[in-house]
């Protein structure tokens, strides 16, 4: 007897044991679920009371938010999302100035959230603080460096929250967690009272899930009075920037340009090729032309811009922490540590360039969106990366990146990004611009498009071709952007590759043909590049181009004869074309 109630007793302990710890477990994950690793510290700054009937009450009454660790708030050490900073420095005087303004309003500020460490990246990783749980997609990282502002929104904790946003500080976390990002215009928003990174590129950004409180934070922000709503002549949608997205541009571009026509027609609609347009808008890009491992020039306006705001960057951030940094000495994460060390090292003889490129970039967007202007991106070219996943690290995956973070961050342009449902489990957002001091435009656009937006991204979602169940037709076209790219890149044999993959899968595009033709003609495979043409123009009988390749391979194999006429039916399609004229006469003068 004495054993077995001995053996019940140790029964009842460990169940009682079990139970605790299963308790203690849901008690655990309930936080988790309930903080996702946004926050750094909790605290309340009310709103002053409402005015007295009959004025109106505050715009942001009942409203609560957050804000990142790079606000002074009063009484309260501004963390910079390092240990060694806020050990270093003493608590605030006073509230900066956005804050201020928010909580003017009517809002409840309930605390400060996660950045990435000293605002130095766009993965919003910190293995000091954690890296926020990304609430739309929990194995992957949340973007930064406002990782936990966003992480907050989009978890639904607060209402709105508040970010920078210097090359991405906002956009890639709203971008990534799947809500609505907003960076003004560069100047619009007071940044007084935020740790400065790159002053010439900060900017006070703000995070919602809801249109309207998205606009209603921004008026406050930005001042703005009563005006009536604008609504975009001209929507562009820039389809060089969309060939470097790594997803079906259904689930993107298709989306704007269906919402485009239903809203506002056919006619508003527009496309441009971004990249060729700066390179004849802003001279000074020549100057940040980079060079693969060969050593071979890499022209593309879109990289020269993301390097110009890459070195800009670095130059602004080391001339305002260089001394803290060698004096200090702080603990830092070994991949920030050798990109920070190795700006503190580098020479500031491009920086008069940089200067120079970022004012003639923003003259140049301002031409082509004028007042009523919109320009549509891709937020980002990749998918929210997998936690721990070694290409945030890689040079391509940071290029793609920053060529499309800079058009904003250089020209000083506002941008939102707005989501767009998922594709394979991932947040999708798609980009709009508007000039520089175009703010409220952008905001009332947004406020007019965004439902629109969500029934044509879930059309999207719910057809066979975001369900993974991609057409031959589709997946042609996506090899073909790629085979584009890698011919940009002088990669020649892989461009053969991809659009003879485009072929295979659909052997009807006489663009197709022509555009390897072109890539055979670089390899000088004359004979090869002649039939593409062939093919192209029966496919395609006004296909100017492959009447302009087939004449340069003939030429090239002496057929001298058939090359002219090649070049005069060019001529007779498109009458002004230099190439065609100049290749006509030169061979009419030597062989007739």
């Amino acid at each position: 007897m004495a054993s077995s109630s001995s053996a019940a007793n140790i029964w009842v302990l460990l169940g009682l044991g079990l139970a605790g710890i299963f308790l203690m477990t849901r008690r655990l994950k309930k936080t988790i679920r309930e903080d996702f690793g946004a926050f750094v510290q909790r605290l309340q700054l009310l709103p002053p009371p409402q005015p007295a009937p009959p004025k109106a009450p505050h715009p942001l009454t009942s409203f609560s938010f957050a804000v990142s660790d790079i606000f002074d708030i009063d009484g309260y050490v501004t963390g910079f999302g390092n240990p060694d900073w806020a050990t270093t420095h003493e608590a605030a005087s006073w509230t900066s100035s956005a804050v201020s303004t928010i909580v003017e309003g009517g809002a409840t500020c309930i605390g400060k959230t996660v950045i990435d460490e000293m605002a130095y990246s766009i993965n919003g990783e910190n293995k000091h603080y954690g890296t926020p749980t990304n609430p739309a997609a929990h194995a992957r990282f949340p973007g930064g460096c406002s990782s936990g502002s966003a992480v907050a929104v989009a978890a639904e904790l607060v209402d709105f929250s508040l970010g920078v946003d210097s090359v991405g500080g906002v956009r890639v976390p709203g971008a990534f967690c799947g809500i609505l990002g907003f960076r003004p215009s560069h100047g619009a928003v007071s940044n007084i009272g935020a740790i400065p990174v790159s002053p010439s590129l900060d900017t006070v950004g703000w995070f919602a899930k809801d249109p309207s409180i998205l606009r209603r934070v921004g008026h406050v922000l930005l001042r703005l009075p009563y005006a009536d709503s604008r609504l975009p002549r001209h929507i562009i949608i820039a389809d060089d920037c969309f060939q470097l997205l790594k997803i079906p541009t259904s689930r993107v571009a298709q989306v704007v340009t269906k919402s485009t026509e239903k809203l506002f027609g056919r006619q508003v609609l527009n496309h441009a090729n971004l990249g060729d347009y700066l390179a004849s808008k802003v001279p000074s890009l020549k100057h940040f032309h980079s060079k693969n491992r060969n050593g071979e020039l890499k022209v593309s306006s879109l990289r020269s811009l993301a390097n110009a705001m890459q070195f800009l960057q670095r130059h602004e951030f080391k001339n305002c922490h260089e001394e803290w940094i060698n004096t200090a000495k702080p603990v830092l994460d070994p991949f920030i540590s050798s990109n920070m060390h190795a700006m503190l090292d580098r020479k500031d003889a491009n920086i008069d360039h940089c200067e120079s490129a970022r004012n003639e970039t923003r003259l140049a967007l301002s031409a082509l969106l004028k007042d009523d202007g919109i320009l549509v991106i891709p937020t980002l070219a990749d998918p929210p990366p997998k936690l721990g996943a070694k290409e945030v690290l890689s040079d391509d995956y940071q290029t793609r990146a920053f060529s499309l973070l800079a058009i904003a961050s250089m020209s000083g342009c506002c941008q939102v990004t707005i989501p767009l449902g998922t594709h394979d489990k991932c947040p999708v957002s798609v980009s709009f611009i508007a000039r520089h001091g175009g703010d409220r435009f952008l905001l009332d656009t947004v406020q007019t498009v965004y439902a629109s937006l969500q029934e044509q991204a879930d059309i999207a979602a719910k057809s066979n071709l975001s369900n993974n169940i991609i057409s031959p037709e589709e997946s042609a076209e996506i090899a073909k952007e790629k085979g584009n790219i890698a011919f940009k890149e002088k990669q020649w044999q892989k461009a053969i590759g991809f659009y003879t993959e485009a072929i295979k899968l659909d052997g009807k595009k006489a663009t197709y043909y022509s555009n390897r033709a072109a890539a055979y003609l670089e390899l000088g495979s004359f004979l090869q590049a002649e039939a593409d043409c062939t093919t192209a123009i029966n496919l395609e009988k006004k296909n100017v181009k492959a009447y302009l390749r087939r004449g340069t391979a003939r030429e090239m194999l002496g057929y001298y004869k058939e090359a002219i006429e090649d070049f005069r039916y060019a001529l007779v399609l498109e009458p002004t074309n230099k190439t065609a004229n100049l290749a006509a006469n030169r061979l009419k003068k030597l062989f007739q």
